[in-house]
């Protein structure tokens, strides 16, 4: 017993390590988030033009997301199956300096080309096998309960380095990001070291684990296999789903005009985000929490806690304090949606182990990166519509009274409701209540294929 448990624990230098690609990758979501206002107010370009290029750019991401979880599953290397696709962090990183980097002096549509062509380098590739290999890795390097601890606590330094981002980004933006050229290099000032933080754990965590078994029918990974998937496991689309809205509303990048237009402050953000320093002590919990709840119901109550934080919001207006307590609710319900998907995905694997089918964790987590790009660029892309529709102009003076309203619409009841519906489509993701059945026939199967192979 004692052995058990020292082998299923998890030291903070681990965690911390395990942790760094996605604390990495997670300040390149954020600065993504202000792509829109960069590209409207410093590049001067139409913002319906970017919501275009950007919802274009998902036409590539289809094809690269189909196959790279798949690719990532067939790989067989002395490194082992995921961890070498780690280095494309480095790509990630050097395009989203190339992104923030467009000449000002070119023409329009030079400018679309060279945010088209980095947004899908920085997504439909190096971001793509980013999100593929991330399950695949964390079965093969921990063991069940270590992996439950490393989803919960992990989750800890990841919302700590997004509130020192979202703290610190609005004030160096007001202060060194007042051009093209300083965005770059501000952009650029971030990347060099968030690049070293990321190959962390390409370097010092190791694959010990195989967790692959033959299908029931004995055949190798084959490319139909990826269809058999969508056909036989209705559970991963219902969460790529979730993830695909959650994506859309966290990623739409509306809190910059709303304190820019609205509260005509945006050195406010930064104040605003610590109060995502409450939701921290969160993450403790879940691990009780999911033996007693499971992780979609957590993710189903994530969703309705925050529904409540953006109608706060509506009912805010200008007044800081209940902003405050709005963000507070959005950040508190977006932590187990945002930190426990992995989990999720590894009870699908579980299933179609059960079904007869591959595991294909790595195709599922392409699956669910593809619903998260997608919701990205839908996100970036609806609000340069929405804002377009409703006569914004992108200049204080001149911005009239709709794009307010739209813009207040944005940042409380269109997010409510979306969040709302995701939680009431969750209560059709039944394989939660079947998984210890489904463990046990696996476990059961396992022993027996063993035993025939002695």
């Amino acid at each position: 017993m004692e052995k058990t448990m020292q082998e299923d624990r998890i030291g903070v230098g681990k965690l911390l390590i395990w942790q760094s690609s996605v604390m990495s990758r997670t300040v390149t979501v954020l600065i993504m988030g202000y792509l829109m206002v960069y590209c409207t107010d410093f590049l001067k370009v139409p913002a319906a033009g970017v919501s275009l290029i950007l919802v274009l750019s998902k036409l590539v991401d289809g094809i690269t997301d189909a196959f790279a979880g798949f690719i990532v599953d067939k790989t067989k290397t002395r490194w082992g199956v995921a961890r070498p696709y780690e280095i494309f962090i480095v790509g990630l990183w050097i395009t989203t300096w190339l992104m923030f980097s467009c000449p000002a002096e070119w023409s329009t549509s030079l400018k679309y080309v060279w945010i088209f062509t980095m947004y899908v380098l920085a997504n439909a590739v190096c971001t793509t096998f980013l999100n593929a290999n991330g399950t695949p890795y964390l079965v093969r390097a921990f063991k069940e309960r270590q992996i439950i601890k490393l989803t919960s606590f992990g989750s800890i330094p990841t919302m700590i380095v997004a509130i020192i981002f979202n703290l610190a980004f609005p004030i160096a933006m007001g202060r060194i990001a007042t051009s093209p050229a300083g965005w770059s290099r501000l952009v650029a000032f971030i990347a060099v070291p968030m690049t070293a933080v990321g190959l962390l754990r390409m370097l010092f965590v190791k694959e010990k684990y195989e967790t692959e078994v033959k299908s029931a029918s004995g055949e190798e990974l084959q490319v139909k296999d990826i269809f058999k998937v969508i056909k036989n496991n209705k559970y991963i689309v219902i969460l790529s789903i979730t993830t695909l809205v959650y994506s859309i509303i966290a990623n739409m990048g509306v809190m910059v005009y709303y304190f820019k237009y609205i509260v005509n402050n945006t050195d406010l953000m930064g104040v605003l985000s610590l109060v995502t320093v409450l939701c921290i002590p969160l993450p403790f919990v879940f691990p009780k929490l999911i033996q007693k709840f499971s992780v979609v119901k957590l993710m189903m109550a994530g969703m309705l806690i925050s529904a409540l934080g953006y109608l706060i919001n509506f009912a805010a207006g200008t007044s800081f304090p209940l902003l405050m307590v709005g963000n507070f609710f959005v950040g508190a319900g977006n932590v187990p949606v945002s930190m426990l998907m992995p989990l999720a995905i590894i009870e699908c694997a579980d299933y179609n182990e059960w079904k007869g089918i591959h595991r294909m964790e790595g195709t599922m987590s392409s699956f669910n990166g593809l619903a998260t790009k997608v919701g990205n660029a839908a996100g970036v892309g609806l609000l340069g519509v929405l804002l377009q529709f409703s006569g914004f102009t992108g200049d204080i003076a001149t911005t009239p009274e709709s794009s307010i309203t739209m813009i207040r619409m944005l940042y409380s009841f269109i997010p409510m409701a979306a969040f709302i519906l995701v939680a009431v489509m969750l209560v059709f993701y039944k394989l939660d209540k079947s998984m210890p059945q489904i463990k046990e026939d696996n476990q059961h199967r396992r022993e027996q294929a063993g035993s025939a192979e002695r």
